[in-house]
């Protein structure tokens, strides 16, 4: 080998030593690393380092032998003959043997060494291996001290920093390749026709089954792909795009003014809004009250200028482009068409918004888009699809890229035959599996339970009217979900749902939830006499106890769910205060019947009903009879203010009756007023019981009239006289005590005004009533 040019390292050169197979049955503990070893380890790395210049120059020695035999034949290769070539296979491989060949010469070498004595063995051959396996052990333990850091560290963690670093990924692994299905809300004016369009687009008749064909509750429905895809295809421009959002889910809330609350929950749900407004009335009320809401929350909406089908002679053809759909109208209704859109998009400019038609719109950033739809015909319904979808997955992109942070909110707590007490909820952001432990507020306190179901309704099916239901192990966001668990019963509707992944998270969302619905609870002020609301939902709930801050109606106690005894006890509270008050108004909830039975035995009255309008028409019936009747007894107990000078030219009677003429200078009088002279030391006059304006009979007179009084003497005084006891430069006024301005406070307040009740005080003074 060394005559064809290759130089061999030797052993005191620094040539690998032989790796000995190992004894079976015979392998040595893994040794702690000393300092020996520490030095030991430097000495091999700089042996492998010599090697390994030891190879090129190895390699080096090979191409010149290789260069040389190429010189030395003068054949060409094509020539070659088949021992030839075999020849210089040989020469080829030679020395790659004398490699082999070395391990040979270094093992009799070894086995010289490993006479020496077993010590050397060890550091020689075997220390080798066991460095080997020490290196891969190494690895392995240091992937596993590392995995066992975290662990660690996350098992450090507070439950606050651990739900806050689950925030801080989840924000990290956003992408806009991954959307979410943006949560729609659809806001309006009562009867604009907010849920006919959505059984249009569903194909469905939730609204003919709603109670008076209101809405009452919040209801989610999702619009899968599919059915998108499906309903636009006379979109052209947007049927060729591609679809990058999974679905559409579309929340539909109350319209009318009762239910704010609920509008606003809902625009704090959704992403985008569908604004529906009736072409034929323009802006109204709750549209206005709409806008504001959708200003506060920053949220971008598209309006529906629903009913087109109403405009004169209008021809529909509900599977045509809209825009072509106007075209082919007559000149009439299109003219008609044009006025009504420009009066709207003046109202809208009146609230302080740009607004034009969605194919006119060149800047939907600045301009709101408008869309004509009719949701009885199916007009336009596909181009208001189109637009929210392609608003939704251009302009929104960033706001629908998933996270994987659970945000939930409860809609509805409702009770279903055969699945018990169930909860509505609109899954935004994050994953619900069945087992997963959540917490939601409660009445009493915060409830912990286990999702035992996730159930959805078919696609395009509404989630609060009763279908057959799929189940579900695992749901992604955005959905409406109907979520099964143990102790719904008193689950609170309008607040968060949170899922604790670990035990020691579920104190501290405990304490989240709570707070969350008690300020919601303390934002609702009670007074000591009033009547007492039950409600079915926290929406609804605050949407009456609205209504009564608007009517004056005091309330002395909120609760939701059921009518059971102890609200009767609660109610009966009132009776010993005021009457009126001993009531309980129970919405959309169901009365136990020992409830019932202990209300009718002492007097308490229970008004129920399903649309909030008669609930509060109910009441208001009973309360003005109850007030009648109160005002028919305190009739002759109220004694209103008045300040009355006689006319001396019109004395037709001067006693018993006195019948004279005179002018009311302040206040109201009214048939059985006693009359008495502060300036004769309060002498008592009379009554009124007659008060005659050109000869008619009046029951009460104001300031500034002239009217003819017939005042008869108190029953059981001796009459008095005009001109004896007192004379025309006296003033009369009413006789007013403690008893009668009470009555008047309590049941005749309406009928006096400011001027008149600042009478009232004067009186007061004068008669050193306190």
């Amino acid at each position: 080998m060394r005559e064809q040019g290759v130089v061999l390292p030797t052993k005191e050169e620094g040539a690998e030593p032989v790796k000995r197979p190992m004894k079976p049955g015979r392998r040595r503990p893994r040794r702690q690393e000393s300092k020996d070893d520490v030095t030991t380890k430097e000495e091999e790395e700089k042996v492998e380092e010599e090697q390994e210049e030891k190879k090129e120059e190895v390699a080096q020695a090979e191409e010149v032998v290789e260069e040389k035999a190429e010189e030395d034949d003068v054949k060409d290769a094509w020539d070659l003959s088949d021992d030839e070539e075999e020849e210089e296979e040989v020469k080829t491989d030679e020395p790659a043997s004398t490699k082999e060949k070395t391990p040979a010469v270094k093992s009799k070498d070894a086995k010289a060494d490993e006479d020496d004595g077993e010590s050397d063995d060890e550091s020689g051959s075997d220390e080798d291996e066991s460095d080997e396996e020490d290196s891969e052990e190494e690895s392995d333990s240091e992937d596993d001290e590392e995995e066992e850091d975290t662990a660690d560290t996350r098992a450090k963690e507070t439950p606050e920093e651990r739900i806050h670093r689950r925030r801080e990924e989840a924000e990290k692994n956003r992408t806009l390749d991954h959307l979410r299905s943006p949560v729609v809300c659809v806001l309006g004016h009562v009867d604009t026709g907010k849920t006919k369009i959505l059984d249009k687009i569903r194909r469905t008749h939730v609204q003919d089954g709603e109670a008076g064909g209101i809405t009452q509750q919040i209801g989610a429905t999702n619009i899968p792909k599919e059915a998108i895809q499906e309903q636009t295809k006379m979109c052209r421009q947007f049927a060729k795009a591609e679809l990058k959002i999974p679905a559409l889910l579309v929340i539909d809330t109350p319209g009318h003014e009762s239910f704010s609350n609920l509008r606003t929950r809902g625009s704090s749900l959704c992403d985008i809004a569908i604004l529906v407004v009736d072409i034929m009335h323009g802006l109204e009320p709750q549209t206005i009250e709409s806008i504001n809401l959708l200003k506060q929350k920053k949220t971008p909406f598209v309006v529906a200028l629903n009913k087109i089908d109403r405009l004169f002679d209008w021809k529909s053809s509900p599977h045509t482009d809209v825009v072509n759909v106007i075209k082919k109208q007559k000149t009439n209704t299109k003219l008609e068409f044009d006025e009504r859109v420009q009066q709207t998009v003046t109202e809208f400019a009146e609230q302080g918004l740009n607004a034009a038609l969605y194919y006119d719109n060149k800047d939907p950033r600045t301009y709101i888009s408008m869309v004509p739809t009719s949701a009885h015909s199916g007009d336009g319904m596909g181009n208001l699809i189109a637009l929210i979808a392609e608003f939704s997955q251009t302009l929104l992109a960033k706001r629908l890229m998933y996270s994987d942070d659970l945000q939930c909110t409860v809609l509805e707590v409702k009770s279903l035959p055969g699945l018990g007490t169930t909860i509505d909820v609109v899954l935004v952001n994050g994953t619900l599996r069945e087992g997963d432990t959540i917490v939601v507020a409660g009445q009493e306190g915060a409830i912990v339970t286990q999702i035992r179901g996730l159930l959805m309704p078919e696609p395009l099916r509404e989630m609060r009217v009763k279908n057959p239901y799929n189940h579900f192990k695992e749901l992604q966001a955005a959905q409406g979900v109907k979520v099964l668990a143990k102790e719904l019963d008193k689950a609170v509707a309008g607040t968060q749902l949170l899922v604790a992944n670990y035990p020691d998270e579920v104190d501290l969302m405990k304490v989240d939830v709570c707070r969350a619905l008690e300020a919601t609870l303390r934002s609702f002020k009670l007074s000591d006499r009033g009547v007492i609301v039950q409600a079915s939902t926290l929406g609804s709930l605050e949407a009456l106890l609205e209504f009564l801050r608007t009517s004056k109606i005091p309330y002395a106690g909120i609760n939701i769910g059921p009518v059971h005894r102890r609200d009767i006890m609660k109610a009966m509270v009132m009776l010993e205060h005021d009457n009126q008050y001993a009531v309980i108004l129970a919405f959309d909830v169901k009365i136990e019947r020992e409830a019932q039975e202990l209300a009718d035995k002492e007097g308490i009255k229970i008004f129920q009903a399903d649309i909030i309008y008669h609930l509060f028409d109910s009441f208001m019936q009973y309360r003005d009879e109850l007030k009648q009747k109160k005002r028919d007894e305190f009739k002759h107990i109220a004694v209103f203010p008045c300040k009355i000078r006689i006319l001396p030219q019109f004395i037709f009677n001067s006693r018993d009756p006195i019948v004279v003429g005179v002018q009311i200078e302040a206040g109201v009088v009214k048939n059985g007023t006693p009359l008495c002279v502060p300036s004769k030391e309060f002498v008592d006059v009379g009554i009124v019981t007659s008060i005659e304006v050109n000869h008619k009979t009046m029951d009460t007179a104001r300031k500034g009239q002239e009217v003819c009084l017939k005042i008869e003497p108190l029953p059981g005084e001796a009459p008095k006289m005009y001109g004896r006891h007192f004379d025309n430069t006296d003033l009369l006024v009413s006789k007013v005590t403690r008893q009668s301005i009470d009555a008047v406070k309590n049941w005749f307040r309406e009928d006096l005004q400011k001027t008149d009740w600042q009478l009232m005080i004067e009186l007061k003074k004068i008669f050193e009533i306190i």
